[in-house]
């Protein structure tokens, strides 16, 4: 173990090592949740762990031990179970920094990923997103979330009922399967903001306004946020089955390059959704004019039938004394008012003669 520690930059006299981490806020973080699940194809237990030191005596079991950390700001915790486990500085430090880009490290002894799994809130209609680091051994798989609450219950599931082919497979099994069903939760998501789509659309052309030129930007933003997330993640998951690394079998290939076709579908369809996102804001662009010219169209069509109108007013209402129809008996209503009805009507006729109303 001292080897190891010194390799890693661990001395005799350090506690932890030395990784250069920053703790923001004056209220001191949650305490950390750890689920250990150890199994194999005849036995199996699940427990949650308060003391690190609980995980020593498995490392040497020839059984999967699965290490699920909720919470990394507490960071004493990460450290700790760093250094039980022999990781180097700098995998520690991208363990405890939320905001990791998708990457893959070789690191001999063990494997690095950091992946992100997201959600769909329904009530903001937003994504929620964490980062989720794996450290995938020889017997064991850590990972590691910022927050209680994942898509891995199902894979708890069939490990609990000794389902499928997991419990008779190795740690980088359970580290395929663990990026498959946030894989597959991406289609999930794809599917909801699909469904908006298909309401936007709608309300492009029939109902254009601030509301929906706000939803057309948050739908870019949303897309261009996946495309950040599952870009890197085709290349992690390319990594993953092409390393030269014992701790990925040739058997557990075969499933990796399913994910990675998987993943080619989910960018596919992002891009899609890009283009019609974008198409529909020229759609919006247009609908908008087009219901400015309506409205330009019907104020000017008033506008033209009061001009003569005007004009007839203007006319009578000038202060001269000698008019011929100023003393008439029906002059005001078979004068006036007949010239204004007959004026009007041509007008309205020949509007719609036009097509133009």
């Amino acid at each position: 173990m001292d080897a190891k520690n010194s390799a890693n930059g661990y001395s005799n006299g350090e506690s932890f090592p030395a990784v250069n981490i920053i703790q923001h806020g004056e209220k001191p973080p949650e305490p950390a949740r750890i689920t250990l699940i150890d199994y194999n194809e005849q036995q199996f237990q699940e427990r949650q762990i308060t003391e690190i030191e609980d995980c020593l005596q498995l490392r040497t079991e020839p059984t999967v031990t699965w290490i699920n950390v909720d919470g990394i700001e507490d960071i004493n915790t990460v450290l700790k179970l760093g250094k039980v486990f022999g990781l180097h500085d700098l995998v520690i430090e991208d363990i405890v920094t939320a905001w990791q880009r998708p990457k893959f490290e070789d690191y001999e002894e063990y494997i690095f990923v950091v992946f992100k799994m997201l959600t769909y809130n329904e009530r903001t209609k937003s994504l929620d997103t964490e980062n989720v680091s794996i450290v995938l051994g020889d017997n064991f798989v850590l990972s590691f979330q910022e927050k209680v609450g994942d898509v891995f219950e199902q894979i708890r599931n069939r490990i609990r009922a000794s389902k499928g082919r997991i419990r008779k497979m190795g740690c980088d099994y359970l580290v395929y399967s663990l990026i498959d069903a946030t894989v597959d939760h991406y289609f999930d998501i794809m599917e909801k903001i699909g469904e908006r789509i298909e309401v936007l659309e709608d309300h492009v052309v029939t109902e254009p306004g601030s509301e929906t030129l706000q939803e057309i930007h948050d739908l870019k933003t949303d897309m261009l946020f996946l495309r950040k997330s599952v870009w890197p993640l085709r290349e992690v998951i390319n990594n993953l089955q092409k390393t030269e690394s014992d701790l990925i079998k040739n058997g557990t290939t075969l499933y990796l390059r399913d994910v990675y076709d998987h993943t080619i579908q989910i960018i596919d369809t992002i891009e899609s959704y890009r283009d019609t996102v974008s198409s529909m804001l020229d759609v919006y662009l247009s609908s908008v004019n087009n219901r400015m010219n309506a409205i330009m169209k019907v104020l000017t069509i008033i506008a033209t039938i009061f001009m003569p109108l005007s004009f007839f007013t203007g006319v009578y209402g000038m202060n001269f004394a000698h008019f011929p129809e100023l003393h008439a008996k029906w002059a005001y209503p078979f004068g006036f008012w007949a010239i204004v009805i007959v004026v009007v009507s041509s007008m309205l006729f020949y509007f719609k003669k036009k097509d133009w109303l």
